[in-house]
């Protein structure tokens, strides 16, 4: 049959990016307690396409996805960004894998367990010079009591839910846990799924107790990351969904904007 995707183009225009874009494929994930973890995640995938060429060849996008059936590991992804560019003759290679991770969270005073989700992506690119890029990130939910309503208020202090976006790059792996325990530490205080009134009394209290405004927390948050050797590079985003405003409070730090200062 006739290969329309491989006949020649006459304008001349080299695609950057050119595949497929959320796709839904069910994926095993590794877990820091249960080593393994099923989820469905979202991908994806892209290479480049010289201007010669018409067109890409889509299915091979999803035929190359079942190593990712078995475990989602630095290796399987070392390795489908290469096949990628040597089935689809590319020079350069991107994937993306968002999905939802799932941790079983006891409450901290009843012990009740629940599970909270938190979205998580692992991002990767293989160059012309097959040099392979990789960026984990983390979304997590978290409270924050604001510092000056507490100080200027003869009782109470209005608080709000927030989202710290984590971004590494890491010399070696990095647990989704370890990163989401950084975001919730740098916190008023963390969320959970299942709360007992004895538990509601404990976290409403811990937040009073631990006001921070939006820069606290990516201050914090940004610290932590800074002294963990494993992580070469990283970016810390913190919006807090006002609950006293009708827009947020937002706070961004990059390890790029820290060395610059230093």
């Amino acid at each position: 049959m006739k290969d329309i995707q491989k006949e020649k183009d006459h304008r001349n225009i080299p695609i950057d990016k050119v595949g497929i874009k959320n796709l839904k494929y069910p994926i095993t994930v590794l877990d820091k307690e249960n080593k393994k973890q099923q989820t469905v995640a979202t991908i994806n995938m892209y290479v480049d396409l010289p201007h010669h060429t018409k067109g890409t060849h889509m299915s091979r996008f999803v035929e190359m996805l079942n190593v990712f059936r078995q475990e989602l590991s630095l290796v399987a992804f070392n390795s489908i960004l290469s096949d990628m560019k040597k089935q689809l003759n590319a020079s350069s290679s991107h994937i993306e894998i968002e999905f939802p991770y799932f941790i079983k969270k006891a409450a901290p005073v009843s012990g009740s367990y629940g599970l909270m989700d938190y979205n998580c992506k692992i991002k990767g690119s293989s160059d012309k010079n097959d040099r392979i890029d990789l960026i984990a990130e983390v979304s997590v939910p978290v409270t924050s009591v604001c510092p000056c309503s507490k100080e200027i208020s003869r009782f109470g202090a209005h608080n709000q839910r927030g989202l710290v976006h984590l971004s590494v790059r890491f010399k070696k792996f990095v647990w989704m846990e370890d990163l989401i325990k950084i975001a919730e530490d740098a916190s008023s205080c963390d969320l959970y799924s299942v709360l007992k009134r004895s538990d509601e009394k404990m976290v409403t209290e811990k937040g009073y107790s631990n006001p921070k405004f939006v820069e606290d927390i990516a201050r914090d948050a940004a610290l932590s990351l800074s002294n963990n050797p494993d992580i070469s590079w990283f970016e810390v985003s913190v919006e807090n969904f006002e609950s006293i405003h009708n827009h947020s409070a937002y706070a961004y730090i990059s390890s790029t904007g820290i060395e610059k200062n230093r």
